[in-house]
């Protein structure tokens, strides 16, 4: 998966926005105002996504490509090297994981919204 592909993924979702709130090079995909994904734009390319902690921690065990969130909560955030190593299908599981726990912790009056777009 590359840069555009994960764009393409992430814009995919229902109610999904893209955005630079940081800097120029941290591109950061938002649902109902908050973020689930976020990459970077240079440099080598890295994706931090949320999910469980005690899934976070299985999945740091399993994969030397999943590491603690670079600059995001270690507990609750996961940076994935996007070396070639990690299949598509498993990166889009997990986008999946990290905006419907997003989702999840809406309020009703948002999650409405969601499935009415």
């Amino acid at each position: 998966m590359n840069i555009e592909e994960l764009r393409e993924y992430c814009l995919s979702l229902k109610g999904v926005t893209e955005d630079f709130p940081f800097d120029a090079e941290t591109l950061v995909f938002k649902v109902a105002g908050k973020m689930f994904c976020l990459t970077n734009l240079e440099g080598p390319f890295t994706v931090n996504l949320k999910n469980e902690p005690e899934k976070n921690m299985e999945l740091r065990e399993e994969f030397s490509e999943i590491k603690p969130g670079y600059h995001m909560s270690k507990l609750h955030w996961n940076t994935l090297e996007m070396t070639g190593r990690l299949s598509d299908d498993f990166v889009k599981t997990l986008i999946d994981e990290s905006y419907d726990l997003v989702v999840m912790k809406l309020n009703h009056k948002e999650q409405q919204k969601l499935k009415n777009y």
